[in-house]
This record gives structure tokens, C-alpha cells and sequence, in this order.
């Protein structure tokens, strides 16, 4: 295609990527971090090229760009119910990914890993009528997620916690999961958390 249409021919030689295709992919890296729609992607590159973006991609990792605590709460109970289901340590599963999660998940999950046995003796104790082998899984990351932001992060409040874990809870878990992680978590907020 000529530069009249808008688009660059690949120079390369003999399989050589050329300087101009190393900042086409560069540039493309930068776009798809930044998750710009494919449509804009593949108007810089050729499908060589996009071969070549996606695997300068995948090499390195990337900062997750989602922001907030709410999305950071997310993300560490999806980590969490990750480790459990694999059965793999929570540090392998952090290594694992390709969008680095940001510093406030991997704290969260860290001290979350930290402090299990605190955590699953406390959703054991609090849990009237069912053990924690019995729990959903992911009804478990919940719990131990928010249960650790009560008791190791106090600069969160009390009812953003509860509030947040419900939230959760309701997107993600089974129809009564709402009303079993919010009992929970009011009686573990008394507990480490006396209003």
C-alpha cells in the first residue's frame, strides 16, 4: 500500500525487522495497552506486523490500567478462587498473569495469603450452620477478602467493606449468597470492628 492511502509498507530484509516495523510495533504496544479498538491497530500495521505486535506483547508484562478498589477487590477474589481451584500458591498464580495486577490487589491477596488460617478459622466460627468445606468457593474468597480488609486494613471503612463484599457476592455468587456473605461479614465487622 502506498503512504498516500494512509499505510506504511514493511521494509524488513531477509526477516530483519526494519527500524520503521520496530516502532510500528512499539507504537502498537503502546495502543493495545492502552486498549484501543482493534479497528485503530490494524490500520498502523499489516498482518505481519500484528504477528510480530502480539508477540513483543505477550513477552513482557503490562500494568493493569483498571483502577479504583472496587476492581482491585474484584480482581483479588478472582485471584483467590484462581489459587484455590489450581490448587497453586497465590504468588504463582500473581506470576501468572499478563496484566501485572495493581499494588493494592496484590497486597490484598498477599495478606489474604498471610493470614488464611486467621481468616478461615474466623468464617469457620461465624458461619452458624455450615462449615467452610461446604462454602462455595468463590463465596469463599469473598469472605476471606473482606474479612481481611476489616481486620488488616483499617483505613478502609467498616461499611464500604460490607458493602463492596454484598456487591460481589451478588454479581458473582449463588442466589443466596448475598444474604450469607452479608450476615457473615456484619458479625465479623462486630467482632474486629466494634461500631
Amino acid at each position: 500500500m502506498s503512504s498516500a492511502e494512509g499505510t506504511v509498507e514493511p521494509t524488513a530484509s531477509e526477516g530483519q525487522p526494519s527500524e520503521s516495523q520496530d516502532s510500528m510495533a512499539e507504537a502498537a504496544a503502546n495502543l493495545a495497552s492502552a486498549e484501543v479498538s482493534q479497528s485503530v491497530i490494524d490500520s498502523v500495521l499489516d498482518a505481519d506486523s500484528r504477528v510480530e505486535q502480539i508477540q513483543v506483547v505477550a513477552q513482557q508484562p503490562l500494568r493493569s490500567v483498571a483502577g479504583g478498589r472496587h476492581e482491585a477487590r474484584e480482581r483479588a477474589v478472582h485471584l483467590l478462587y484462581e489459587s484455590e481451584i489450581k490448587s497453586l500458591p497465590i504468588q504463582e498464580v500473581l506470576d501468572a498473569q499478563v496484566l501485572v495486577p495493581d499494588s493494592y490487589t496484590e497486597n490484598l491477596v498477599l495478606s489474604v495469603e498471610q493470614h488464611s488460617i486467621e481468616l478461615t478459622e474466623l468464617i469457620g466460627r461465624l458461619a452458624r450452620g455450615w462449615s467452610v468445606e461446604r462454602m462455595p468457593t468463590l463465596d469463599l474468597a469473598l469472605l476471606r477478602v473482606a474479612c481481611c480488609e476489616l481486620a488488616y486494613f483499617p483505613e478502609i471503612p467498616r461499611g464500604v467493606v460490607l458493602s463492596e463484599a454484598v456487591a460481589l457476592a451478588g454479581h458473582y455468587g449463588t442466589d443466596d449468597s448475598s444474604k450469607f456473605v452479608n450476615g457473615l461479614l456484619t458479625a465479623a465487622a462486630d467482632e474486629l470492628r466494634p461500631a
